[in-house]
């Protein structure tokens, strides 16, 4: 079987490079991607106790209501654009955004931001790592 590969790999060398030169760009983009502006579950606590930072949980109304955060603010994702001014006083203030598993929070951050939000940071893991977490969620 290793014989195979290397004969392969010694046959078809431009294959392989630019197989590798994907695989590279790959992983650098997902690892920048990843890190960019989010916040890990235990961060976000800090940012809410110290800095008194607005959790906006952009879930729809009945996944919100199954339980989020203490004290956050539920403008569903689809709702954003027409309800963005309710969060304008708050501009000053970091905004963490989660959502369920933390991959389309990334899209409401990015129009936070680009709406004037300059602390705007997305949950990592979104409210399935805060539960996973043990932190605490509120039902209503």
């Amino acid at each position: 079987m290793i014989d195979q590969l290397f004969e392969f790999v010694q046959n078809h060398p431009l294959l392989v490079g630019l197989f590798l030169l994907v695989l590279i760009a790959w992983i650098i983009y997902e690892t920048r991607s990843a890190s960019t502006s989010g916040v890990t579950s235990a961060q976000a606590t800090q940012l809410i106790n110290r800095e008194d930072a607005v959790v906006l949980d952009v879930r729809e109304s009945k996944d919100f209501k199954a339980g989020h955060i203490a004290g956050a603010r539920n403008i569903p994702q689809s709702s954003l654009d027409s309800r963005l001014n309710e969060l304008e006083k708050h501009k000053s203030q970091p905004i963490i955004v989660a959502c369920k598993h933390g991959q389309s929070s990334g899209a409401v951050q990015a129009k936070l931001a680009k709406a004037g939000f300059e602390r705007a940071f997305k949950l990592k893991g979104g409210m399935v790592q805060w539960q996973a977490d043990g932190l605490p969620v509120v039902k209503k």
